[in-house]
């Protein structure tokens, strides 16, 4: 994806959804305009299950609404209605893993097409919860994929097309597992994988993230939430509005 030129800075405001947005009488209609006249930015959130990626996706969504961004707020898989009947096949029920490498891709297809696409080009932004460096990490890295069929269908789907920001949340797996489990949710076929099937994909997100630094921010997860918010909203203010 190419590189878009920045908008005005961003208000002064928490990333705490909670916090009231301060008047933005001057800055609301240049965002507005800059927003009209751009193309969208792309921000995807990655890392192994149990990372904490929920909360700071929200308190990112939050910051940019606070600046009078359009948002959408969307995951993978899923994020339409057919990748969200996809999402249940991926997450419960088992399969081939190049069928599920297929399928992984044919609901992001979906999701591009009818949903991210139209979104970027409307020059709204898109904050997802997962793209293709999840596959990359979790059927490559985890499962096994052969390279080559993973570069095949990356190239197929969206073709010289990456978010524009990456937030790759890494923490020790053993840390991971522990907070999974805290949560009481019955785990999915992906959470049930044993430790070392979460060291490979931890990884093969470290690989991914070294063979793209300009895109991809690793994150240290084992911190204090509301350390890794403000190392996040460092992070996005410094890359889309300085």
């Amino acid at each position: 994806m190419s590189k878009m030129p920045p908008v005005r800075p961003l208000p002064d405001v928490s990333m705490n959804p909670t916090t009231p947005t301060p008047p933005q009488a001057a800055f609301a209609p240049a965002a507005q305009q800059a927003q009209a006249s751009a193309r969208g930015r792309f921000i995807t959130f990655e890392g192994i299950d149990g990372a904490g990626k929920s909360s700071q996706i929200a308190a990112v969504v939050a910051l940019l609404q606070a600046a009078r961004v359009d948002v959408d707020q969307t995951r993978e898989p899923g994020g339409t209605a057919l990748g969200e009947r996809l999402r249940e096949l991926l997450l419960h029920e088992p399969m081939h893993l190049e069928t599920e490498a297929m399928l992984m891709f044919a609901a992001r297809r979906e999701h591009l097409a009818a949903r991210i696409e139209p979104a970027l080009a409307a020059g709204r932004w898109v904050v997802c919860d997962r793209f293709s460096d999840a596959t990359f990490a979790y059927q490559v890295g985890g499962r096994g994929l052969d390279r080559d069929k993973f570069d095949a269908l990356e190239a197929w789907v969206h073709p010289g097309m990456q978010p524009d920001l990456t937030l790759v949340f890494d923490l020790d797996p053993a840390v991971a597992a522990a907070r999974v489990a805290s949560t009481g949710v019955d785990p999915d076929r992906f959470e049930r994988e044993q430790r070392d099937f979460f060291v490979r994909v931890r990884a093969a997100y470290l690989e991914r993230a070294e063979r793209a630094p300009e895109r991809m921010c690793v994150i240290d997860a084992d911190r204090a939430p509301e350390v890794i918010r403000a190392e996040i909203e460092r992070i996005v203010r410094e890359r889309f509005f300085s």
